[in-house]
């Protein structure tokens, strides 16, 4: 047996220890199939037609040797009786040359007519029976993987798309912590596993027990015991050797599956942060971390590779050693007549039949093993616990006119033992705006995160009329929520489905008319493609200004009730700030709206100001009113007013 791709694993099982010998499928493996099994129950009517079709096709290779047993021993009766006639035909009678070719040559002209009569017409029948059986064997097989297909692909595909959703409900802390490209191969590997898992127990390990018990049961009645008690024998030692060897090489596959994740997440982190490897000339420093996590997976692939090198030559010693037994006892039995040349030529067949899905048993019990861990590994992913959750009683936000939004005694951090905000209190009005601003750090983002409740609040309360959003269901407060963050992220495709992206259900006249009001369409269409522009791996085709333009054209195709800018503004010019800066106040009339700013030219209009620093607030009011308290909003208009001028200069 010879495989070269079976090193795959995941660093979630534990590695044996020393000397000890694991169950054929431990623990965790059999809660991952009793977790499997209900998606593949789904289709039950499929299931039991595939082991219908199944069971078939063993019994149709079965009966394949047993009907090239009765073929030979058919011809070697026929060219027995031809071979006695042969010579009768030519014995004399009475010494009586002209009466023994009158008699016997009728008699042998007669015999021969008749065994050719039956040589043509019982092995002829007997060779259509062959081929049948052969046809059998594969339209069974082909039928059982046609029906079972369809659960097959989708168990896979349910699994994959509850995994899929189940990370898009984690919290931000989940993804922040994560590593990507790490994440999205287990959910791959994974969603092949399944594939995997079935295809082998289902077309291999099972179909395999199946013939083993038909040919054990044959051996055993028709000939002696000991055929049977050899094969038995073979089996359980190649069994107990395949498992204690496999369960060995599992750290070199788990490892190798470590030092695969960590090559793809590295390649992957350093193509994204293409401009930033660019920007620092790091090229070789980047070609020289990948090379690493590649050296380190080529040296465990070695490993892997002469540890299975071990494994096959077992396993062919085992499977070597039955053979020669098995049909040296069968050999004697011809020599001593008490088996016939078809006997010897079923009992061949039989071990053949045996040896070829039993050549494979290693691969596929590390396939299975291998595709379990995978599946555990997607499995846990779908187990992780997801920090803020829908509460059970939790209702649909539902507004009737723009919503009230007070923070109440709010205290949170990232980090218990760090935390960023203290004890806030404010409210925005119903259809009002209040504003943001401060020094970088003192916890202006945050404040938005919490509106959306990316994170829960250690203490206090964050309400939308009077409705703790603890419990709100998370969707209905994100559609009621638009936003335009400072740090813009675009998907890579094309400018128009990244603008329609906040409202998908939009028109193209809705789309064009909110890339107008967010004064980037006069660009757009003048590109060669216009709105089908691809803007590139997270919007990189794009200038910083275009990026923001377009995150502030599809907040405002959303149209929602609760508006929150958070430095919307910051990547564009003067002319064009100012321009933008009427269309979203334009846009915030009527809403219930949060600035966060570093501009304060870009906030003077706020129903409030709020003056944020190391997570309390230490100023409030109207911009004439934080002006007069001449406190530290007075203090950064000045130095904000005094930049302007100079730049002017």
């Amino acid at each position: 047996m010879r495989h070269h791709s079976q090193i795959r694993n995941h660093p979630g099982v534990p590695t044996p220890a020393k000397g000890e010998v694991h169950s054929v499928l431990p623990g965790r493996d059999w809660e991952t199939l009793k977790r499997l099994f209900p998606y593949l129950w789904e289709y039950k009517w499929r299931v039991l037609a595939a082991l219908l079709f199944m069971i078939g096709a063993k019994v149709a290779n079965v009966g394949v040797p047993m009907l090239l047993k009765k073929l030979v021993d058919t011809l070697n009766t026929v060219s027995s009786t031809s071979n006695v006639t042969q010579l009768a035909s030519t014995a004399p009678l009475n010494n009586d040359p002209n009466k023994t070719h009158t008699v016997f040559g009728f008699i042998g002209d007669t015999l021969q007519s008749g065994l050719h009569d039956a040589f043509v017409l019982v092995p002829a029948a007997l060779l259509i029976a062959y081929a049948l059986l052969r046809l059998s064997v594969s339209a069974f097989t082909e039928l059982r993987e046609l029906v079972f297909a369809k659960a097959t692909q989708g168990a896979a595909r349910r699994i994959a798309l509850e995994t899929f959703n189940h990370l898009h409900g984690m919290s931000l802390r989940f993804h922040l912590e994560r590593q990507t490209g790490g994440m999205t191969r287990d959910i791959e590997r994974g969603v092949k596993g399944i594939e995997s898992l079935i295809s082998y127990s289902l077309y291999s390990i099972i179909p395999t027990l199946i013939e083993v018990t038909l040919v054990l049961g044959v051996m055993a009645v028709q000939y002696d015991v000991w055929f049977a008690v050899i094969t038995v024998l073979a089996l359980a030692f190649y069994i107990y050797f395949t498992v204690v060897v496999t369960e060995w090489r599992t750290q070199f596959r788990r490892e190798a599956n470590e030092y695969d994740s960590a090559a793809h997440t590295r390649a992957v982190d350093s193509l994204l942060n293409y401009e930033t490897v660019k920007y620092f000339g790091n090229e070789t420093f980047e070609a020289d971390r990948y090379d690493k996590s590649l050296v380190r997976l080529r040296d465990v692939r070695l490993k892997a590779q002469r540890s299975l090198s071990l494994l096959n030559t077992g396993q062919q010693f085992i499977i070597a050693t039955a053979l020669v037994a098995i049909l040296w006892r069968a050999t004697l039995g011809v020599v001593e007549h008490r088996l016939s040349l078809g006997d010897l030529v079923m009992i061949n067949a039989f071990m053949i039949q045996l040896y070829i899905p039993l050549n494979f048993l290693g691969m596929v019990y590390r396939e299975i093993k291998q595709s379990l861990t995978d599946l555990d590994k997607m499995f846990a992913l779908l187990d992780k616990n997801q920090e803020i959750a829908d509460a059970s009683s939790a209702v649909v936000l539902a507004l009737t006119k723009e919503p009230r939004v007070s923070f109440e005694g709010v205290n949170f951090g990232y980090e218990s033992n760090r935390q960023i905000l203290k004890n806030i209190n404010f409210t925005i009005p119903s259809g009002k705006t209040v504003a943001v601003v401060g020094p970088s750090g003192s916890g202006k983002s945050t404040l938005a995160r919490l509106m959306f409740r990316f994170y829960d609040i250690q203490s206090g309360a964050i309400k939308v009329n009077d409705q703790d959003i603890r419990g709100l269901t998370q969707a209905s407060l994100r559609r009621a929520i638009g936003i335009v963050p400072q740090d813009t992220v675009l998907f890579n495709d094309t400018v128009y489905y990244n603008i329609a992206y906040g409202r998908p259900t939009a028109s193209k006249a809705e789309v064009e008319e909110a890339a107008k009001a967010a004064r980037i369409h006069d660009f757009i269409v003048s590109t060669p493609k216009g709105y089908e522009t691809m803007v590139g791996e997270r919007g990189l085709k794009l200038s910083g200004g275009e990026k923001q333009r377009v995150a502030i054209a599809r907040t405002l195709l959303k149209s929602p009730q609760i508006l929150i800018f958070d430095e919307a503004t910051s990547a564009l010019d003067s002319a064009n700030e100012r321009a933008i800066q009427a269309e979203l106040q334009t846009a915030a009339q009527n809403k219930t709206t949060l600035v966060i700013a570093h501009r304060l030219s870009t906030v003077v209009d706020a129903h409030e100001i709020l003056v944020m620093d190391a997570g309390e607030i230490v100023e409030r009011g109207a911009h004439h009113e934080l002006l007069q308290q001449n406190g530290r909003y007075a203090v950064m208009w000045a130095m904000q007013q005094s930049a302007e001028v100079t730049q002017l200069e």
